[in-house]
């Protein structure tokens, strides 16, 4: 029986490291696409730094990968011990941190709401080229729907908490 639930950990590991390189890969595939570190780049005047924009953006992918997978190592009060002033400064340093998380992340998510809104400027384009005359806005309209169920489904089971376990 030992051997059978190690075989099945290991199957489980290989399935999610497997799921966890798809996503990963279309989330980098998209801005590639999409050209946001070229951008940056551009409207920054720093084209010689662009490998350094796609390494943090790799970096920061990572740290927060690790910091979300293995979050009860990363409560470092708990570390120090019980004391009142270490738990209040690791409250106030994390507020901080909170606040310039929130604002980077506000930043980079904006720029990447304004470049996919440049490329949904490519549907017609593409529409045009493939001669996909009738139905383009049945395409879009099934596109936002499956958002919104998939949103709806998102929240009405919780799936935020813990992957929904």
């Amino acid at each position: 029986m030992e051997w059978l639930e190690i075989l099945q950990k290991i199957f489980i590991a290989i399935i999610s490291a497997s799921a966890g390189f798809a996503v990963s890969g279309g989330v980098f595939t998209t801005l590639i696409v999409i050209g946001l570190m070229p951008r940056f780049a551009g409207k920054t005047h720093t084209a010689g730094h662009i490998f350094f924009y796609e390494e943090m953006v790799v970096i920061g992918a990572i740290f927060g990968t690790i910091f979300s997978v293995f979050y009860p190592f990363f409560q470092f009060y708990k570390w120090i011990g019980n004391s009142p002033v270490w738990e209040t400064v690791y409250i106030i340093l994390g507020q901080l941190f909170l606040c310039l998380y929130g604002f980077f992340a506000g930043i980079f998510v904006g720029c990447l709401a304004l470049a996919i809104a440049e490329t949904l400027n490519s549907i017609p384009i593409f529409a045009r080229r493939s001669k996909f005359r009738h139905g383009i806005g049945v395409v879009i309209l099934f596109m936002a729907l499956g958002k919104s169920v998939g949103s709806f489904i998102y929240f009405l089971k919780q799936l935020f908490v813990c992957g929904g376990m």
